[in-house]
């Protein structure tokens, strides 16, 4: 039987799989050409601004080509692999598979350990998951499962756009991007709504009419290079995103940090007590736990703390849950998955919550999903030996708690000078949303709960 070749080879296309996202870069490929593969089998892992993200085909077939190495970035709708849907029919010549481009396969790190900030690094080196048999499904969440759908949409013709999402192509979407564009204010003026890179270079003109110059492209290399007695790194991925976004809050949100020492010798016992406690049986407790909760008691004694900026409207938005945050350090960079209402856990439920997170984390899986809508953070900064810090807010939030190292310090302790476990925590805050007044309040409530953490309950 003979197959038409416009049918039989099925292109899969690499899939937006964040909300708005231009690119991403092929980290692994679970597949080879000649392997079979079926409907829903993951076969190569990419890394967006946000996340490494699994990728499952949607079809079932033999792989013809991968068409980019592991390594290079990709423009969102760009194929990446040809699969043969009717593998033994009899139709002439396959399409030809094109050499990727020039690029060496980015360097994994050895026993990739991500840290996160407060759990300090993992015993065990995490390795990459071995290549997944052909009949194995992955088990999707809500974002994979979106991923899934918009991919079967793409199956053979280009993803559908959704009626709150600009129009563009993938080389505009990643100029708006590289220009800091918002396309959701972009007035579009190509066929049937389509935004054109003329009405991006329109929308970053300044009043005067100065002319926009073009982005200069970023190098290819995907490795670190030794030129002499430097070496450059590429930034791209989560990290180059973290650069983009610490930049744009540190000039955005007029920031203001404040300081206070405190005696937590309480909670640590408290820690060591709780450690025994058949009601936390099989889940961590550390000091990040309670200190977690004591800054969610803070916030319910002053909820204006949570808040967020709305700049098109010039309105401070109030919000009646608490998203929180846990900044965690991977070596792809700086990922910030928080806790969906962390306000309305016990503290068993934040401890299990804490810990599926810390897990999650090391084994690269946190989903770009984990990392939206935050409201505050918690960076512990203390696990790396240093006292304290000022942090920058994540972009969007109004609070950031960074925690110091807890160590034995002199101290006055009724009217003696005695070792005593000590901390710094600083609390850096918008100060559009916060006052001075406001952020102090919550810092020191937040310090008077870890020097005598019974207030947990007289507070909470």
């Amino acid at each position: 039987m003979t197959a038409d070749t416009s049918t039989r080879y099925r292109e899969f296309k690499m899939p937006d799989v964040g909300e708005g996202l231009t690119e991403a870069e092929i980290l692994k490929w679970y597949v080879q050409p000649g392997d079979t593969v079926v409907d829903g089998q993951v076969v190569c892992e990419v890394e967006t601004a946000k996340a490494a993200v699994e990728l499952p085909i949607p079809y079932d077939g033999v792989v013809h080509a991968l068409r980019f190495d592991e390594g290079t970035t990709v423009d969102v709708g760009a194929s990446i692999i040809t699969v043969d849907v009717a593998p033994g029919s009899d139709d002439g010549p396959a399409p030809a598979a094109a050499p990727p481009p020039a690029a060496e396969p980015a360097a994994e790190p050895k026993g990739r350990q991500p840290v996160l900030v407060g759990y300090g690094v993992s015993e065990a080196s995490t390795k990459r998951r071995p290549r997944r048999g052909a009949a194995a499904v992955p088990e999707q969440g809500a974002a994979a499962a979106a991923i899934q759908a918009e991919m079967n949409g793409a199956a053979s013709a280009p993803a559908a756009e959704g009626p709150s999402r600009p129009l563009a192509k993938p080389p505009v979407r990643k100029l708006a991007k590289d220009l800091g564009v918002d396309l959701t204010t972009v007035t579009p003026t190509g066929a049937d709504g389509v935004i054109t890179r003329e009405d991006v270079h329109a929308a970053t003109a300044p009043a005067a009419g100065a002319p926009v110059a073009e982005p200069t492209p970023a190098p290819v290399a995907a490795t670190p290079a030794a030129v002499g007695r430097e070496t450059r790194i590429p930034v791209k991925g989560v990290r180059k995103a973290t650069a983009a976004a610490m930049v744009g809050s540190a000039f955005t949100a007029p920031h203001v940090t404040e300081f206070v020492t405190v005696d937590v010798t309480r909670t640590m016992k408290l820690v060591d007590e709780l450690k025994s406690d058949k009601d936390l049986a099989g889940v961590r407790v550390n000091p990040l736990l309670l200190i977690a909760k004591a800054l969610l008691v803070a916030i319910k004694r002053h909820p204006e703390v949570n808040a967020t900026w709305d700049e098109a409207a010039q309105e401070i938005v109030v919000k009646h849950y608490v998203n929180l945050g846990i900044a965690a350090a991977t070596p792809r960079g700086l990922l910030v998955p928080n806790i969906k209402d962390a306000h309305d856990m016990t503290l068993p439920e934040l401890a299990r919550s804490l810990g599926e997170l810390v897990s999650t984390a090391r084994e690269g899986k946190t989903t770009p999903a984990a990392m939206q809508g935050g409201t505050v953070t918690i960076t512990n900064v203390g696990v790396f030996g240093v006292d304290t810090g000022t942090p920058i807010l994540n972009p969007g939030e109004s609070a950031i708690l960074a925690v110091g190292a807890i160590k034995l310090q002199p101290w006055v302790h009724k009217g003696k000078v005695k070792p005593r476990q000590v901390t710094t925590l600083a609390l850096s805050f918008d100060h559009r949303l916060v006052d001075g007044e406001l952020g102090s309040k919550v810092l020191a409530d937040v310090a008077a709960i870890l020097e005598q953490p019974k207030r947990l309950i007289t507070w909470g």
